[in-house]
């Protein structure tokens, strides 16, 4: 079979009925698709069945990476499966989601109930870096080591930057972003950092071949694309391929680069953080046969990334998306700021002030309302700034604004007619709230 011009070359075998882990992510989901277009019976391993009603020739399993670390919760899940494809990861740890939960010890709970179940064929999503880069890669690589010694027919995958012109995630969502800044290209260190950015749906080919060829596929496989380019090479392919005008570089010098970093390892959760930095700096470059080791044992064929850009044209959303990357969280900021200073005003004002802002006197227990709607707004603008339990207290704030408006409208309608437009300023504040919760990510 050979599906879209590029895929597996030789005898397959007969449509397994794979378990993939991770189904629902960034590349679970490329490989769910490779899967079933190689003819596969695919098992979804999720963390929350909430995609809606599986396809006619799927099912859904509901697992936890952080709980299941028992060989015998994975065994009851391999009854009929031919083979599994553990794609599930964390980018940083969050609560009972920690590296050595999520990328060691279930997945080898998983492997070794797939070893005493029979089960023999096993590929594995690890990640191409040096350990030393920080634990993201280091447990993922204890985790290929300990498999590796099991009795299984056992591949690892370790690809450099995945990208798509049909979707980005985690780092590839940063990097699109900074392609896409209105009017400069920022370049951390001149970006001169080396990448091989290997094409989404090409991994998805290249684990589907792994999984249908009869031919045990074994060992460590890195996997980069047939092309290595700098990384301000790689931000001006994005670019162009978005539509948006050649723009002014700037160097940004190493060490502003890796306080920026280090800001964003402890202050945000999401790619930009020092793991990402070690590995910019090293250069994440498959070793120089990569891709012929994938040709010859698996017989795929990758694209360049321009190539595949090219066949891809960019959309409206693909721009709103890259533009909206650093714009939603800057809103959620400003939104959060606006709360607590609201919630400080509440609590600090006087009597007299609270007067003025109604146009008429304060008794206790307006007084009363405005100190505990000050502290309901204080904790909210703090919960929101540490993005705690997002959708619950962005509605929680909207809610609370519906209540100001309609309160203070009707009891005090002068309100309306603020010269600096007190009340009619709640309007956008609707709609930025509104905004923020569509645009929530769930995953």
């Amino acid at each position: 079979m050979n599906p879209d011009g590029g895929g597996v070359v030789g005898t397959e075998r007969a449509s397994p009925r794979v378990l993939l882990v991770g189904a629902h992510g960034f590349i679970g989901s490329a490989i769910d698709a490779a899967l079933r277009v190689h003819g596969c019976e695919v098992v979804r391993c999720v963390r929350h069945a909430r995609m809606g009603a599986p396809a006619a020739d799927q099912s859904v399993v509901v697992c936890d990476m952080a709980e299941d670390v028992d060989e015998a919760v994975w065994s009851q899940r391999l009854d009929g499966i031919d083979a599994v494809v553990n794609a599930a990861g964390i980018l940083r740890p969050r609560g009972a989601d920690t590296f050595e939960a999520v990328h060691v010890e279930a997945p080898l709970a998983l492997f070794s109930a797939c070893s005493k179940a029979g089960v023999r064929r096993v590929v594995q999503i690890s990640a191409l870096g040096d350990p030393a880069d920080g634990e993201f890669v280091a447990s993922k690589h204890r985790c290929d080591t300990d498999l590796l010694r099991l009795d299984l027919d056992a591949l690892v995958l370790r690809p450099s930057v995945v990208c798509s012109p049909r979707g980005s995630y985690g780092g590839t969502s940063l990097l699109r972003a900074l392609a896409a800044l209105p009017g400069m290209l920022l370049l951390p260190s001149g970006g001169a950092q080396r990448l091989q950015p290997v094409l989404l749906e090409d991994l998805g080919r290249i684990v589907a071949a792994a999984i249908v060829r009869k031919e045990p596929q074994c060992g460590v496989m890195e996997i980069g694309g047939p092309q290595v380019v700098t990384l301000a090479e790689y931000l001006r392919i994005w670019r162009r391929w978005l539509g948006f005008p050649a723009a002014r570089e700037w160097r940004i010098p190493v060490g502003l680069v890796r306080v920026g970093t280090r800001i964003g390892e402890h202050c945000f959760r999401g790619p930009l953080g020092l793991t990402m930095q070690r590995m910019l700096e090293r250069g994440n470059v498959a070793a120089p046969d990569a891709w012929t080791q994938v040709r010859d044992r698996l017989g795929v064929s990758a694209r360049a990334l321009e190539v595949a850009l090219a066949e891809v044209p960019a959309q409206t959303q693909d721009r709103l998306a890259a533009r909206l990357y650093f714009g939603l969280p800057l809103l959620r900021i400003a939104l959060a700021l606006l709360w607590i200073g609201s919630g400080v005003v509440g609590l600090t004002s006087s009597a007299a002030d609270v007067a003025a802002a109604i146009g008429g006197p304060a008794s206790a227990s307006v007084l009363w309302l405005a100190r505990a709607s000050g502290a309901a707004d204080l904790l909210l603008g703090g919960l929101c700034l540490a993005r705690w339990r997002p959708r619950w207290v962005l509605g929680a704030m909207l809610t609370m604004l519906a209540g100001y408006t309609v309160v203070i409208g009707f009891l005090w309608p002068k309100s309306w007619l603020d010269p600096f437009g007190g009340l009619l300023k709640n309007l956008p504040l609707f709609a930025a709230l509104v905004l923020l919760l569509a645009t929530e990510e769930r995953r």
